[in-house]
């Protein structure tokens, strides 16, 4: 797949001496929803920063469409919109105004059809004449994508899109992503809810420490790195489990009713085979079983914890 935006041996120190990024390397594909993930002040805005041209890079490269994001400043920052965390917007100018005033920044003309249908898509139609002061803050977050929408750009950054907002506003704002995506845009997000990437991304990327840990296709991120528990309800409680299942590690429980079995997501039929097997062979009866696999959250939690 065609690559829209590349970062080359990209870092960032700033004149405090603290390195915010240290030699990022990274592919963005057209047409892709990439979500990077990490904890707090791991990198992800001075990166979205960086890559939008609002924060100059220490060393290194970025291209945005084939255009130097510092030598062609001007083609490549016309190909982005940003969605950034917090809103600045004048309080007292009306929806239609600031929305029309950010597609005239980027030197496009005007298009009245075009800010309509966004302020549609949006759901801010109706509130087109309204003074941004009187949105509510979902309102004011839909307002950001349009703002950053107006120029139609090929490319969308959103930093933390629904943090702070309702459930309902969140999913109608993944059902817009996804119209975005296949109209051909690629969006980049960060986002706290790593249920969002789990449902949205096509590919993940995991920041720490300022420096990527690792970027994956999304499946096969759960593929390589989830891990599954089976767990299976005993006809009759066990007071410690028989040394020839040592190898399984299983963990029985408290009372001894359940055992619990955890193996990763490859070669998971064999060695469950094998263990019904040997469970059978030590006179060990089971009454049902149930199996349960690690999310997304799960995996970061851990590669983030193994980074420290």
């Amino acid at each position: 797949m065609q690559t829209i935006i590349s970062v080359s041996n990209l870092s960032k120190t700033y004149a405090s001496g603290f390195q915010a990024l240290k030699g990022i390397n990274l592919d963005i594909r057209h047409g892709e929803i990439f979500a990077l993930l990490g904890p707090n002040g791991a990198g992800k805005t001075t990166l979205i920063s960086t890559i939008c041209g609002i924060v100059n890079p220490t060393e290194g490269q970025i291209l945005v469409g084939g255009h130097d994001i510092v030598r062609d400043y001007r083609a490549a920052r016309s190909m982005i919109g940003l969605v950034p965390q917090e809103l600045t917007t004048d309080a007292f100018e009306t929806v239609w105004a600031t929305v029309s005033f950010s597609r005239g920044l980027f030197g496009k003309p005007p298009n009245p059809d075009h800010i309509e249908k966004v302020l549609r898509d949006l759901s801010l139609w109706n509130k087109k004449d309204n003074k941004i002061i009187t949105l509510s803050g979902g309102m004011k977050r839909r307002l950001l994508i349009a703002k950053a929408l107006s120029h139609e750009p090929q490319i969308l950054f959103l930093d933390e899109p629904t943090a702070g907002v309702d459930v309902n506003l969140r999913r109608e704002m993944w059902e817009l992503v996804r119209a975005l995506r296949a109209t051909g845009v690629t969006v980049i997000l960060t986002t706290h809810y790593i249920e969002e990437a789990e449902e949205m991304a096509d590919r993940v990327g995991v920041i720490s420490k300022g420096e990527i840990m690792l970027v994956e296709d999304k499946a096969e991120l759960m593929r390589k790195l989830g891990r599954k528990q089976l767990t299976l309800q005993l006809e009759h409680a066990l007071a410690h489990i028989p040394a020839g299942l040592a190898a399984y590690h299983l963990d029985l429980s408290a009372d001894g009713c359940e055992l619990t079995y955890t193996y990763d997501s490859q070669g998971e039929r064999a060695s469950m085979v094998a263990l019904l097997g040997d469970l059978d062979d030590a006179g060990i009866a089971f009454k049902d079983l149930h199996t349960t696999q690690s999310s997304l959250e799960d995996i970061f939690v851990s590669l983030v914890r193994d980074g420290q």
